[in-house]
């Protein structure tokens, strides 16, 4: 406005504009929007450089699992500063990659004993592709080279990763550029299972979000999907890869999705909350019979060739055992209660208003589908301009509003983030008088 004098954050946005590209961003709507400018952090807050707090309602992208400025992360990573702050695993190791490993390995589900570090989501999904691949290769399976995905799944943004995803937008206009799969249908666990019989002889794996799908829109999973998924990848001997970097670390009310299911994966794919969301740092855990497959002598050629730079960083490791320790002495079990909680939360303030199409969640993973409607252009996005000027957060998919807070969320600011996610949506679909029509509520649709 004229006249009045730029704020910090007004300067510090001009900067942003003239030299960064941010991701999944359309940059020249970026440009013309008030984004905050976040300096600081403060339990489920974030703070802007301007002195406003936020309530944190994505965790920064779905990793934030105890809140920011925890003190026991904080001086996890001081004690470890004063040690060392990287070295390279490539013919060294140190102590907290050993710690890590062997505390993942105690938790995960099934006979997974084997951890291999690397820095994102994505390229632990990449990883277990190529695991998988060689694997297969090296136990004499040269046909197996195929992997079988799930319709509106997302494993990452690598070419290897998207070429197993399953979400148009993000994927299609990649496809010259990647290898082909077989997609399964969502949510039709007999014909996925079919699918899996019929060109099972070729397939090296199958790769799965467990129970939810979340880049997909949220899409929970109905039960019994994911085991029939895992009993049709035995019976045709293709491994099972279970992508946990969303949904890992208590996001859907257990340690990990797969075994609200029962299901034991041969590939277990970890990111975002291994750190509490402190540091990059992720993980593919594999069982003893892919590792064997990799074993002999150095002229055989039979090496896993893959590796990163900041693979097992040190200081990523020592926040990891420190979330691990939080978690298990309390934060899971506070997780779910809050889950609990947020059932009813949404019941009674979203469900109901006429602007929603349909609200589809998992232990603190919610997805809050808007109704289409021909004037209202961008709707999700609205929603989360409406949020922000209330002091919350929140990320959308398209048309879908995503709550996604930190496990360590209190009772209280977990009823201020629905409240104002339900005030957001009555702003923007009161403008236009939505109706309240066409409301599946079965929890299992694919957004188009």
């Amino acid at each position: 406005m004229s006249g009045v004098p730029p704020t910090a954050s007004d300067e510090l946005r001009r900067r942003d504009h003239a030299v960064l590209w941010h991701p999944f961003t359309q940059q020249q709507a970026w440009t013309s929007e008030p984004a905050p400018v976040i300096v600081e952090g403060d339990g489920c807050e974030l703070i802007d450089a301007d002195g406003r707090r936020f309530l944190d309602g994505t965790s920064s992208l779905w990793c934030n699992v105890h809140g920011h400025r925890v003190q026991e992360l904080d001086d996890a990573i001081r004690a470890q500063l004063d040690k060392v702050a990287h070295t390279t695993m490539l013919g060294l190791t140190h102590p907290l990659a050993i710690e890590l490993a062997e505390r993942l390995i105690e938790i995960a589900p099934g006979d997974l004993s084997r951890v291999f570090y690397s820095d994102t989501g994505a390229a632990a999904t990449e990883i277990a592709l190529k695991m998988a691949y060689q694997g297969q290769l090296q136990a004499g399976s040269t046909e197996r080279t195929t992997f079988a995905y799930v319709d509106a799944s997302y494993h990452g943004d690598t070419l290897g990763a998207v070429s197993v995803g399953g979400i148009e937008v993000f994927h299609e206009r990649f496809r010259p550029l990647l290898f082909d799969g077989i997609r399964l249908p969502w949510g039709d666990a007999e014909a996925a299972a079919a699918l899996i019989a019929e060109h099972g002889h070729k397939l090296a794996a199958v790769i799965v979000e467990p129970v939810v799908q979340g880049a997909g829109g949220l899409l929970v999973q109905p039960e019994g999907y994911l085991r029939a998924i895992r009993e049709a990848a035995t019976a045709a001997g293709a491994y099972l890869i279970c992508d946990e970097v969303a949904t890992g670390f208590g996001r859907t009310g257990a340690m990990f999705a797969c075994e609200l299911e029962g299901v034991k994966p041969d590939l277990l794919c970890l990111g975002k909350g291994l750190t509490g969301g402190y540091l990059p740092l992720a993980a593919t855990l594999a069982t003893e019979e892919i590792y064997e497959h990799f074993l002999g002598g150095v002229d055989e050629l039979k090496t896993f060739f893959h590796g990163h730079t900041f693979t097992g960083n040190p200081l990523g490791c020592a926040a990891a055992i420190a979330s691990l320790d939080l978690l298990q002495r309390g934060t899971l079990a506070a997780a779910q209660a809050r889950a609990a909680e947020l059932t009813e939360l949404l019941d009674e303030l979203i469900a109901p208003l006429p602007g929603v199409r349909e609200v589809r969640h998992r232990g603190l993973m919610v997805g809050v589908e808007l109704l289409p409607h021909p004037a209202l252009e961008r709707a999700g996005h609205q929603v989360i301009v409406e949020a922000r000027e209330r002091g919350v957060l929140l990320r959308p998919l398209g048309d879908i509003v995503v709550l996604m807070p930190p496990l360590a969320i209190s009772a209280e600011q977990l009823r201020h983030l629905v409240e104002v996610t339900a005030e957001a949506i009555e702003a923007v679909s009161g403008r236009l008088g939505v109706p309240a029509t066409d409301r599946p509520l079965d929890g299992r649709r694919i957004p188009s």
